[in-house]
């Protein structure tokens, strides 16, 4: 279980276990964010067995699914209203973390100076710097 810790309210990683979000809790997490969609993973991984296990351990959860390279409004907008809405810090997964990330970016385009959205991506681990156009656009 990785935790590439984006900033204080998000932390994004690979895909996680059930079992694992009881390490989630422990490590004060209140809420989990599958970015993977279901016909990604089998059936033990998809997201109502995800959000059974969150659910049971106290957290809550939402399933935003992206799919490679295509990110919606409404998937940043879902973001948004998580991050909004439900208690931090938040843990987001994807197959790598690295759609997770990316659609935090999105979120914070027009919120936060570029500058600053691909500093935190790269404290967590990753590269956004071939955004940077696109996310002074938004």
């Amino acid at each position: 279980m990785d935790f590439n810790k984006i900033n204080d309210q998000l932390t994004v990683s690979g895909q996680i276990l059930p079992t694992e979000v009881t390490t989630l809790v422990e490590k004060g997490f209140k809420t989990l964010i599958c970015n993977r969609p279901d016909e990604e993973v089998e059936d033990a991984l998809q997201s109502t067995a995800m959000e059974t296990a969150a659910k049971a351990a106290g957290l809550n959860f939402r399933y935003i699914p992206i799919y490679p390279g295509q990110f919606t409004d409404e998937n940043v907008s879902e973001l948004t209203a998580a991050m909004t809405d439900l208690d931090g810090p938040i843990y987001a997964y994807c197959r790598s973390g690295t759609r997770s990330c990316t659609l935090w970016a999105l979120s914070q385009a027009g919120l936060l100076d570029v500058d600053a959205i691909i500093s935190q991506a790269a404290d967590g681990g990753y590269d956004l710097r071939g955004m940077a156009a696109y996310l002074a656009g938004k």
